[in-house]
């Protein structure tokens, strides 16, 4: 959507010109991102190892870009000597990329670890959750906002028993002052403020979304879900009468619900959190086994997020350029300032003569798949596929023979690790958890069947 970034801008300070292969040794690549990736480099001296993000400048096609990528480097500068946030070793540029060499984090996700757990107790979210509040306590210290706290977002250092648990991603972090306002809405649908969703919102957003976090670490499961997610936000309605809530303290609930308050202003900080009888390291969080189901849930809620991510990608991938071409005329005609992505004012205003601001809503939240506010193309097409003119139901078929890669009729835990691989959304253990839930007969692979009900149930399964 724009003209390639000429690879002659240079965005970070003359001091960091630098090609980083020089020092560097690029061993193998771990992730793939819209304008580049993430590789494992080793010092070519000290052999030591780090994990390298690089920026494509070519990628970096609208001066907001820009501005982010510079905005990152002097956050994770700003941030460097913090515990449980990973290091910024150096950041380097050369004239087709800016790469930032950070620490290396061997270990797991939060969710991935916590599902592993033999012995899950209020304790141990306690310990965990005492790490991710010293992340926000550390970040609001010196003036940075994180603005997208989510699971994902941590990782443990190593595979150490007693290994620190790291903040590893601060893309739509920003700098704040006191009394600041913001009103770009960023972050992940699931654990977003409701102020942010206002469009008026501050620091106080982080312990929102902190405290959804512990929520689901109590449970295995996120307080507001739905297509109506946002209004039940907004309501702010937590319901402890579900198990395992009427098992789960009083201090545990308490602190949660202190947490997601909806007036930002009655919130605890993070340093008064610390602090909290539950919380502190020497506090009344029992070590009593918690209910093994919030495990089970927690693993259903990881695995179905992931394969629906996948699922919908694929979808979209596969679409020809006759089905795309009225998707695309929608996207051209919403898209007003011709900006490469969509507000919700910009749908309101060219569909509201013709649609319900609650449907308008409804498309939004359906294309906006990362949470951050704003839909980009890829996004609108993988998340209305299903909702303009194309129908899933003749597309499914042909979704389904991209996991089977052999044309078996099935797909196998391997054939489904090669496409959440594809994606970067998968180890060996989190594909055996994705199957787990899907898997109902423990063949490890999913059937095609030609019954419509049937092949409906899987489609719904995994879209």
């Amino acid at each position: 959507m724009g003209n390639k970034q000429s690879s002659s801008v240079w965005l970070l300070e003359p001091s960091m010109k630098k090609d980083f292969r020089k020092s560097y040794e690029v061993v193998r690549e771990l992730g793939k991102g819209p304008s580049g990736g993430t590789f494992l480099i080793t010092h070519k001296t000290t052999k030591r190892p780090f994990a390298c993000k690089s920026f494509r400048k070519c990628f970096l096609t609208r001066s907001d870009n820009l501005v982010n990528v510079r905005l990152l480097v002097d956050v994770m500068t700003r941030l460097a000597d913090k515990g449980n946030i990973v290091k910024l070793h150096e950041a380097c540029e050369d004239r087709r990329s800016v790469n930032l060499i950070m620490e290396l984090c061997r270990g797991k996700e939060l969710f991935d670890w916590v599902k592993d757990q033999a012995h899950y107790s209020e304790k141990t979210a306690a310990n965990l959750f005492r790490q991710i509040v010293a992340v926000v306590r550390d970040c609001h210290s010196v003036g940075v906002m994180h603005r997208d706290l989510k699971p994902e977002s941590f990782r443990f250092l190593s595979e150490e028993a007693n290994s620190p648990l790291k903040a590893v991603d601060f893309g739509l972090s920003v700098f704040f002052q006191t009394g600041q306002i913001f009103k770009d809405p960023v972050g992940t649908k699931s654990y977003i403020a409701p102020e942010v969703i206002l469009k008026k919102y501050g620091p106080e957003a982080d312990i929102w979304s902190a405290g959804v976090i512990l929520y689901v670490l109590l449970c295995g499961y996120p307080p507001f879900s739905g297509e109506d997610i946002y209004d039940a936000i907004i309501r702010g309605q937590l319901d402890f009468s579900k198990d395992p809530w009427p098992c789960v303290s009083e201090s545990a609930k308490s602190l949660v619900r202190k947490m997601l308050q909806f007036d930002p202003r009655r919130r605890p900080t993070a340093s008064e959190l610390l602090e909290n009888e539950w919380l502190r390291e020497d506090g009344v969080a029992s070590d009593d086994p918690l209910d093994i189901t919030i495990l089970s849930r927690m693993k259903t809620f990881q695995a179905t997020n992931k394969l629906k991510r996948v699922a919908l990608m694929v979808i979209a991938e596969k679409l020809s350029e006759e089905e795309l071409k009225h998707l695309k005329k929608i996207f051209e005609s919403l898209d007003s300032d011709q900006s490469g992505k969509i507000s919700l004012e910009e749908m309101k205003s060219k569909l509201s003569s013709t649609m319900k601001e609650a449907e308008i809503k409804d498309l939004m939240e359906a294309a906006d798949l990362d949470g951050d506010g704003m839909v980009d193309y890829s996004e609108f097409i993988s998340g209305t596929i299903d909702i303009n003119g194309i129908k899933l139901e003749d597309h499914f078929q042909t979704a389904f023979k991209y996991f089977d890669h052999d044309d078996s009729g099935h797909i196998t835990m391997e054939e489904l690790g090669r496409a959440l691989k594809k994606y970067n959304m998968g180890d060996e253990e989190s594909i055996k958890e994705i199957i787990a839930q899907v898997d109902t007969n423990n063949t490890f692979r999913l059937v095609v069947v030609s019954n419509r009900t049937e092949k409906s149930t899987l489609k719904n399964l995994l879209l």
